[in-house]
């Protein structure tokens, strides 16, 4: 049992778990994450990863998965029905129009199928793998600063405080993995509510960011109390740490006033419906952010 602690094991042992243990962990990640996912990447100044935020937003995207299946397997029942009615009633052009839909279903199925195993059996297993040996070795980690201080336990703090490292970048490079299977959030823009407090005339701006990703549109509510907006879409890509802050700021000429600043999270847009949020931007709720998240 000695042989499977760092502490007590060889050299030569040491370095073949370790060149073993990194090299599955290599080998299960296809692609490297992509710029946009720098954060993440080798040679990032900061490595803390949130192993209970990757779980939160873990189950939603398996729960949202889960739901995509569900929804299209339905689809293909139906459509697997209408297809077997038509083929007796021998309507030949309606017939190859469903067999293509049908076709095209079973293609969508099994993309599904696919993501949801990467992303459950491959990312997220390896993921807690790395989580449990970190835990692992921090905890050795102190157990040996709390020992007589000798050659051998000064040796293997030092090898343990490079394996912590190491679990610590294979955490930061499976989130960054991750992140690219998260999809996409389209935002529209529906208005803002204020009842009383929006008059004819008036000009807002909103601004909404997400990590590194901005979204900057103005308004201007019209006499007939409709509201023009520069832009109704934006595209987001989920991130695992941050939350949507969104700040609404009131144009008065050359001064801008600040109305409110809110932070929303992400994790329930997971879901197969669009979702309608209403945020409240001042204190009081006096004024009102609609938009709608499609994921």
């Amino acid at each position: 049992r000695s042989c499977s602690f760092t502490g007590f094991s060889t050299v030569q042992s040491r370095k073949l778990a370790k060149s073993l243990s990194r090299s599955s962990v290599r080998s299960r990640m296809s692609l490297k994450p992509p710029k946009a996912y720098n954060s993440l990447q080798k040679g990032a100044l900061i490595w803390d990863p949130k192993p209970q935020q990757v779980k939160k937003i873990f189950e939603a995207l398996k729960k949202g998965l889960n739901e995509y299946l569900e929804a299209h397997q339905a689809e293909l029942d139906y459509l697997s029905g209408r297809h077997k009615d038509t083929k007796r009633n021998s309507r030949l052009a309606f017939y190859y129009d469903l067999d293509k839909q049908i076709r095209s279903v079973e293609r969508y199925i099994r993309k599904l199928e696919f993501h949801i195993s990467k992303v459950r059996e491959e990312l997220y297993e390896a993921y807690c793998i790395q989580c449990r040996l970190r835990d692992g070795a921090t905890n050795m980690k102190q157990a040996f600063s709390l020992s007589p201080a000798t050659k051998a336990s000064r040796e293997s703090l030092v090898e343990l405080y490079k394996n912590v490292q190491e679990c610590t970048e294979d955490m930061c490079f499976i989130e960054g993995a991750l992140e690219v299977h998260l999809g996409e959030f389209h935002v529209k823009m529906k208005g803002l509510v204020g009842f009383a407090r929006l008059c004819p005339g008036d000009q807002y701006e909103v601004f909404v960011r997400l990590g590194r990703q901005k979204w900057r549109l103005k308004g201007k509510i019209e006499t007939d109390d409709s509201q023009t907006w520069d832009e109704e879409e934006k595209i987001f890509i989920p991130n695992l740490h941050e939350k949507f802050e969104i700040k609404v700021t009131e144009l008065r000429g050359l001064a801008t006033i600040l109305v409110g600043v809110v932070t929303c999270d992400s994790i329930n847009f997971f879901t197969t419906k669009p979702q309608a949020i209403i945020v409240d931007i001042t204190e009081l709720g006096t004024i009102k952010l609609r938009l709608e998240v499609l994921w």
